[in-house]
């Protein structure tokens, strides 16, 4: 039986993606915002988004910001704005698959009122922690980019100790950083201790940031705040990894002269071929079952 596949905007990631899902058997795909893509794709069809029939979806791929608070679509290969309303949703069928990577409170209500299953990609550990490698790869590449000495012997602190600091922490240990992670978990922080990092509680934070040259955070929440930030030396840099708005209080850090960079979409940037494949992958396990 034939899958119709709808992949509805989307970034470089999604040009790998799609070429990954082509290799399905018995799929069809449909690309909606791709217009201005430079490099076709053989033997698939592109449509104007009002000519799709939502009945006829078996799933809809949606960019990883998913939609805005009104149901737009990002579009980067396209000049053309795309808005999903909810009913168009209530439309597709009930065993329809709908992926994202992030979801929002529109689509996260679209998706109850339609009943249908919405697969919010990055949420998921398997990809989180794929995409972390990037994530840290990004990161060093920008640490490179914004200082003038080696990341063998700074002094590095990593802010959280999930899928992504955790593998922060290990990458820049790797080069030779001095790193300690700040965690709230009791069992984190023996973790980090037995790694050979310096485990600090992440309410203790603040009193361990005179002697850091990069502080990156990776929690997505107000934890990089005046108290931290205060007590940083004047050449240190801040890399936030969390998602928008981030965990810094950026306008107290341009007050202190100290430069707070909010990196966001790493895996795009830096990996969009790798970033694409993973999101490819989980995608195949659902439609293959």
């Amino acid at each position: 039986m034939n899958q119709l596949i709808a992949v509805i905007g989307g970034d470089a990631r999604y040009l790998e993606l799609i070429r990954q899902l082509q290799s399905l058997s018995d799929t069809t795909i449909i690309l909606v915002g791709f217009e201005r893509l430079e490099q076709g794709f053989t033997g698939l069809k592109q449509m104007e988004f009002h000519e799709l029939n939502p009945a006829e979806l078996d799933a809809v791929i949606l960019p990883i910001t998913g939609t805005d608070s009104g149901g737009n679509v990002e579009t980067v290969f396209s000049d053309q704005p795309i808005k999903i309303e909810k009913e168009w949703f209530q439309k597709l069928n009930k065993s329809a698959f709908i992926f994202t990577g992030n979801t929002s409170a529109y689509l996260n209500a679209a998706a109850k009122e339609a009943n249908v299953k919405l697969i919010p990609l990055l949420n998921r550990d398997d990809v989180a922690i794929y995409n972390s490698i990037p994530t840290a790869e990004g990161t060093i590449m920008m640490a490179i980019e914004h200082t003038d000495y080696t990341i063998h012997g700074s002094r590095v602190i990593v802010a959280g100790f999930g899928r992504v600091g955790n593998t922060v922490a290990n990458k820049f240990s790797a080069l030779g950083a001095k790193v300690s992670v700040s965690a709230s978990n009791i069992k984190d922080l023996a973790r980090i201790s037995e790694m050979g990092l310096t485990a600090i509680p992440l309410d203790e934070l603040h009193r361990f940031t005179n002697n850091c040259d990069l502080l990156i955070n990776t929690i997505p929440d107000k934890i990089i705040t005046k108290n931290e930030i205060k007590h940083l030396p004047s050449h240190a840099l801040i890399f936030d990894l969390a998602s928008k708005p981030g965990g810094t209080d950026f306008d107290y850090a341009e007050k202190r002269g100290i430069k707070a960079i909010l990196a966001k979409s790493l895996p795009g940037i830096v990996a969009p071929k790798t970033a694409g494949k993973i999101l490819a992958d989980v995608i195949k396990q659902f439609l293959s079952k």
